[in-house]
């Protein structure tokens, strides 16, 4: 079965070849699992954007699976055009291998990531185990459902927020520890392997609440299951970042699907679907549908991702990744 998965984006990327033979471009996004909703809906936009203003149609096909093992099937031969992962160090993965360039993030705004989400609490409806910030996740009896962050990117943001809250943005490191060793090892029940399957999980009866990204809660409530989610009043503001792979063989198409992403149409699509537009105008039509926390740390407060996942996520040197090792063994 570790097989199967390992290799399925690599087939998905051979079924993409034999089948997108009618458009006059062609392109694969590359994309970790909550987005598949939002570019089944984003590509239909573009495409007509694109072929109005070029003549020439475009199909897109998606790969989606857990952030982290998406970047892995990029570098190990899945022949992307554009990558929208769930986070940057993911992507510095790939620029590692010199398949995008190392300054990716300069290229487009805001970090070359369009929008945005953070992390809230998925709860049963009427939230009857009363879960309403991090400490509740803690109390006798509760079940937490959140995937395995070595396959992952949700699942390193869903840890960086309990952690970086209790720790006060990673100044008090050990405090932050003791919350996530606490969680990981009295709460944590599954261990899916992305942020969709882990809200599957949920949904089938699992737990008692599903650490999330603000955009997955949103769509999960529309349809129509009886869960409603809550934004602890600290949590972590999710970045989500895209590049252009540049083995693509068609690298000026690949650069527009992504600028594309910041225009006020595209933007206005992003905040229809639950996910928190960079666009000014757009992001203030929208206001409502997005509530301020009191605090929203960023993964800048902690120095970046490549100082984190050294330091928390580093498989057997990790902090983090240590404690969850061992209370999943």
């Amino acid at each position: 079965m570790d097989m199967l998965r390992r290799i399925a984006p690599l087939v998905a990327g051979l079924l993409w070849a034999s089948s997108a033979l009618a458009a006059d471009i062609n392109l694969l996004n590359v994309s970790y699992d909550p987005t598949r909703e939002l570019y089944a809906e984003f590509n239909k936009a573009f495409a007509g954007a694109y072929q109005k203003e070029t003549g020439k149609s475009v199909e897109i096909k998606q790969s989606h699976g857990g952030s982290g093992s998406q970047a892995r099937a990029v570098i190990d031969g899945l022949q992307a055009d554009v990558v929208t992962l769930a986070l940057a160090y993911d992507i510095d993965a790939i620029a590692s291998k010199g398949l995008t360039t190392a300054d990716w993030q300069k290229r487009l705004p805001q970090n070359s990531s369009p929008y945005t989400s953070t992390i809230v609490f998925l709860v049963r409806k009427g939230n009857p185990k009363g879960i309403k910030d991090w400490d509740d996740l803690l109390k006798p009896g509760v079940n937490v459902v959140t995937p395995n962050p070595f396959s992952s990117g949700s699942a390193k943001w869903n840890l960086l927020a309990p952690y970086t809250a209790k720790s006060n943005g990673g100044t008090n490191a050990q405090a932050g520890l003791d919350y996530v060793s606490a969680l990981v090892k009295d709460h944590v029940t599954t261990q899916p392997k992305s942020g969709r399957e882990a809200s599957d999980t949920f949904l089938q009866g699992t737990g008692d609440a599903l650490i999330s990204y603000e955009n997955e809660a949103i769509f999960l409530e529309r349809g129509g299951d009886p869960v409603e989610h809550v934004t602890p009043p600290t949590t972590f503001k999710i970045e989500n970042p895209l590049a252009v792979v540049k083995t693509s063989t068609n690298l000026a198409t690949a650069k527009a699907f992504n600028d594309y992403l910041y225009t006020p149409a595209a933007q206005t699509l992003l905040a229809q679907a639950g996910f928190r537009p960079v666009d000014e105008a757009v992001a203030k039509e929208y206001a409502s549908s997005f509530p301020a926390p009191s605090k929203l740390w960023t993964i800048a407060d902690l120095g970046g991702w490549k100082t984190v996942d050294k330091a928390l996520f580093a498989k057997d040197t990790g902090t983090i990744a240590v404690i969850y090792d061992a209370a999943t063994k």
